[in-house]
């Protein structure tokens, strides 16, 4: 499925018990911090950042919101935890920047320095969101779109 998508605007797939939120990246860069290196990730202007969060509502679109401005529009950097590290049960919203991103549920939130794939809950297994001119590409996604200025 194609999904429409202006430089101000953030699409929303609304789940039963989660949310997915993206919008392009403007080709800007973004910093991804590890335990051991700082990487600059480079990106086009039909990249997408996916924004991944295990709640529903306007509380969790705004969060999502909140989420990519800091990112795209003040340059927040992008945190990778370690593996095991006891904050990733705790994160609310997990994010991945690049042209195509996987979800899954098999990964634990927030460990993956990988910018290809990202936690979701299980209804968002196996779906994949690709950045294409004008908008983005869905695949296997059945539940509810919003999109809204961001």
């Amino acid at each position: 499925m194609h999904i429409s998508l202006e430089e101000d605007e953030i699409a929303y797939l609304c789940g039963l018990s989660g949310t997915l939120a993206f919008a392009k990246t403007l080709g800007k860069f973004f910093y991804l911090e590890t335990e051991a290196d700082e990487v600059v990730l480079f990106t086009e202007p039909d990249d997408l950042i996916a924004a991944s969060s295990f709640g529903t509502g306007r509380a969790i679109r705004r969060g999502l919101k909140c989420t990519i401005f800091q990112l795209r529009e003040l340059g927040a950097p992008l945190i990778v935890l370690p593996k095991g590290h006891p904050a990733s049960p705790r994160l609310k919203i997990v994010v991945s920047i690049g042209s195509c991103t996987r979800l899954s549920c098999k990964i634990q939130p927030g460990t993956h320095p990988e910018q290809d794939v990202l936690c979701a809950g299980e209804e968002f297994h196996g779906l994949e969101v690709q950045g294409v001119s004008g908008g983005a590409a869905v695949e296997g996604f059945r539940g509810s779109i919003t999109i809204e200025k961001l």
